[in-house]
């Protein structure tokens, strides 16, 4: 549904705010959820025509330190273990990690989020592997969308299939 330039893509979990205008290109905000139903910030992906997407994840009520953060294959956010999101989003069917010589996920990110003593922390990546056309096989829209899951430790970006990354701390279900 649009109105004047906004659009809600989802309800509960999903909530998403879509912004932008034809040509300009578009804008999806989700939130994130830790396993007790807190907030624990968002995530937003854009994307220009022609462009890479962007994704941008603000983290906050984290414990400091670098965590993983992957686009996992289901849009399922159910706590507190988050495991209904499965394994990472792969239609390019790779190996994990952008460190590993078989290739990487679509849902892989080339680095980790820092979580600083405020217990907050952000980055933003350009993505190539993935794109916001629903009608795409590597759409994070596509078969009923996926969901940005935030790990307790850090990626090491080579071991499949997870890269050690530890337990599911927070989530949100991307779908328009």
């Amino acid at each position: 549904m649009r109105l004047r330039g906004i659009a809600v893509c989802g309800l509960g979990l999903a909530v998403a705010i879509c912004l932008g205008a034809a040509g300009s290109g578009t804008k999806y905000t989700f939130k994130l959820k830790s396993s007790t139903g807190g907030d624990a910030g968002k995530v937003t992906f854009s994307q220009k025509a022609g462009g890479p997407v962007k994704m941008h994840v603000e983290l906050k009520g984290v414990q400091f330190g670098d965590h993983a953060v992957h686009i996992h294959q289901n849009a399922v956010c159910d706590a507190p273990d988050f495991k209904g999101a499965g394994g990472h989003f792969n239609p390019d069917k790779k190996q994990h990690g952008w460190d590993n010589p078989m290739g990487h996920h679509n849902g892989d990110l080339p680095k980790n989020v820092s979580v600083g003593e405020d217990h907050t922390g952000d980055a933003t990546f350009e993505l190539t592997a993935i794109s916001l056309d629903p009608a795409a096989p590597n759409s994070i829209f596509a078969n009923g969308g996926t969901a940005v899951v935030v790990h307790e430790k850090a990626d090491d970006m080579k071991t499949d299939p997870t890269g050690n990354a530890g337990n599911r701390i927070a989530c949100a279900v991307v779908k328009q």
